[in-house]
């Protein structure tokens, strides 16, 4: 999910001449979120609902490589352990993916 997250930041902040992506922590109420923060070619945000949805793809091919199948990938991963995921973006602007995980169950006592 992270490998994927980061490779979208990377590939798409490719044409700035001073990339800068970020992965940081934060709160929303009682729940711990995380976010991938990129300055790179962003996209609008009415567009969105396609963001997650397999093979729907927010730029063309030739602009940035891909299938479009990566963030409908992370999507199913961060929901099946029990989290949600959001992204902010503006076109030219960058993306900042937002996700929460539940806590760990606690493992068993140290011997």
């Amino acid at each position: 999910m992270l490998d994927n997250l980061l490779g979208n930041a990377w590939k798409f902040t490719s044409k700035q001449p001073a990339a800068r992506i970020e992965v940081g922590r934060g709160e929303a109420g009682d729940a711990i979120t995380y976010h991938v923060r990129d300055n790179g070619a962003g996209f609008d945000m009415a567009l969105a609902d396609k963001l997650f949805a397999p093979f729907k793809r927010l730029h063309i091919a030739s602009e940035f490589a891909g299938t479009g199948v990566g963030l409908a990938t992370v999507q199913r991963i961060v929901r099946r352990h029990g989290g949600r995921i959001w992204a902010e973006s503006a076109p030219s602007r960058g993306a900042t993916f937002h996700f929460t995980l539940p806590p760990a169950a606690p493992g068993p006592a140290a011997p």
